[in-house]
């Protein structure tokens, strides 16, 4: 337990043969279920993870645990993507009731040493879901590969829209927290499966008027491979947004038909597409009709207009489910540097 409250891990591993024994071991002791899932591995994963599988029936300090079996080893027959595993123990959490479910890699890139700044959130009562963020201070952005860093700013932007959490950062990293009531509250059954669930994620949580908290971490990369195929994560994950965005906006206005939100996304859309596609026209038929390119342009421009009002509306709707924890981070990441 952590301070009175059940904290469970689920670790998601691919092919991770090599790295998922070291990390089942890094696990804080404090920890009471760890729930591993394979993936469908198709090299020794599996095995690695039985050998590192124990039965304890005391914590570290000697006092009994409520649960007999720490480690839970799952294993997905056929490879669901890194969500469909995070899901599996998810729900398998959310039937033991967990107070407190955090998420880490298998393959060693997530401190696990910095888990209470993700707990504590929780235990606190300031929020309902916390995620490390590698793009708070100059020197985490420094460490990340510049290729890696481009594009999380770039869906970091779309995530922001399609999530409306518009003061969160690094949307993709999947070192997080979330509580009991979160879990049983979002439709966890429906989330994204393929890599982008934690942008999928936020969506579900948004509509439920949960807060999200960020918290400002350092990721390890060292021998690791990543398994992601960027000409394939790219469009698929876009196009998750862009579903997920839609889909949050019909639930907005199920909630509260009074919310202007949605009607200004869509007025702003349909101004802009409908003025590029004026120009397109235009262009295609070799017509200089100043009229039509006029009209055009005030589409264009009155889209715009509309987006950002939607944007800025929903930003300051919004504010308060975004918590910020760089203070408290910075402090103790001090005290820890001052103790070494």
């Amino acid at each position: 337990m952590y301070k009175e409250n059940t904290i469970s891990v689920v670790i998601p591993a691919y092919n991770e043969a090599g790295f998922i024994g070291e990390v089942l071991e890094s696990v804080p002791s404090y920890v009471d279920r760890v729930y591993v899932v394979d993936d469908g591995s198709t090299d020794s994963t599996w095995e690695e993870i039985q050998a590192h599988a124990t039965t304890v029936t005391e914590s570290a300090d000697g006092s009994v645990v409520q649960f007999d079996q720490r480690i839970v080893p799952i294993r997905h027959v056929e490879n669901r993507g890194v969500g469909g595993a995070i899901k599996t123990g998810y729900l398998r959490a959310r039937d033991d009731e967990i107070d407190i479910t955090a998420v880490m890699g298998g393959d060693g890139q997530m401190d696990p040493d910095r888990l209470p700044n993700l707990l504590d959130p929780i235990v606190d009562g300031r929020a309902d879901y916390v995620k490390a963020n590698r793009l708070s201070r100059p020197e985490n952005r420094r460490s990340m590969p510049p290729f890696r860093y481009v594009g999380n700013v770039i869906l970091t932007f779309l995530t922001k829209i399609a999530s409306g959490y518009w003061g969160i950062s690094d949307p993709q990293n999947g070192y997080t927290a979330i509580s009991l009531d979160a879990l049983e509250r979002a439709p966890i059954e429906d989330m994204y499966e393929f890599y982008g669930y934690c942008n999928d994620l936020l969506a579900k949580l948004n509509v439920e008027r949960l807060r999200v908290a960020d918290v400002p971490v350092r990721s390890v990369y060292g021998d690791e491979k990543s398994h992601i195929r960027y000409q394939t994560y790219i469009p698929r994950v876009s196009a998750m947004l862009l579903r997920t965005f839609l889909w949050r906006l019909s639930a907005t206005v199920r909630r509260d038909r009074s919310n202007p939100v949605p009607l200004f996304y869509l007025t702003g859309a349909a101004g802009v597409l409908g003025g590029v596609s004026q120009f397109v026209r235009n262009l295609l038929v070799s017509r200089d009709d100043d009229s039509d390119s006029g009209r055009a342009l005030t589409g264009v421009l009155a889209g715009s207009v509309s987006l950002l009002v939607a944007m800025l509306w929903e930003t300051r709707l919004n504010r308060d489910l975004s918590v910020t924890e760089d203070t408290r981070w910075n402090e103790r990441e001090d005290q820890d540097r001052s103790g070494d």
